[in-house]
């Protein structure tokens, strides 16, 4: 099973470059992450720059378009697990249980994180799970990092591997 963590948002800082590898490259090849990322959406007239405000109309069609991204990279048959702040909160016991239940299912993953301004509707309508991992708003490149670390201390915990030891 490939499990790809398809992601808006490309050139992150080394720190999340580095943390994510590391975490992704432990995990063995029955279960292997793979990072794909996407380019983040572009605002159109009267956008200023980084954290300048959209005119009226630019977030849904960023949204939209990031959205259609994202879909477009998923493989066909591939379990979509959207990242939602509304989606279902784990813990890393409620993970491992889902990791076996993907694993057994012989499909595989993909996780979709949108940009800053969250995912499109046409993501979280088609995927099978919504999964948040956390109520608090986490940084952007953060994500990746905490996914790559939790997929990793799942697969330990299955594996009976002592780097989990909740």
């Amino acid at each position: 099973m490939r499990i790809r963590l398809i992601s808006i948002g490309q050139r992150m800082p080394r720190w999340v470059d580095e943390g994510y590898a590391e975490y992704a490259k432990r995990l063995p090849q029955s279960c292997a992450l793979e990072l794909i990322e996407l380019p983040g959406g572009l605002a159109g007239k009267g956008a200023r720059g980084r954290g300048a405000a959209l005119p009226d109309g630019e977030l849904p069609r960023l949204r939209r378009d990031e959205g259609e991204r994202l879909l477009a990279a998923v493989p066909a048959r591939s379990r979509m697990v959207a990242l939602d702040v509304r989606g279902r909160a784990w813990s890393s016991e409620d993970l491992a249980a889902q990791l076996a239940d993907w694993l057994a299912d012989g499909r595989d993953v993909a996780l979709l994180v949108g940009g800053p301004n969250g995912l499109a509707e046409d993501c979280l309508a088609r995927a099978e799970q919504r999964w948040s991992l956390s109520a608090l708003t986490l940084p952007h490149p953060l994500v990746r990092v905490v996914l790559a670390e939790q997929l990793y201390r799942a697969w330990s915990q299955l594996a009976g591997h002592p780097y989990h030891r909740g």
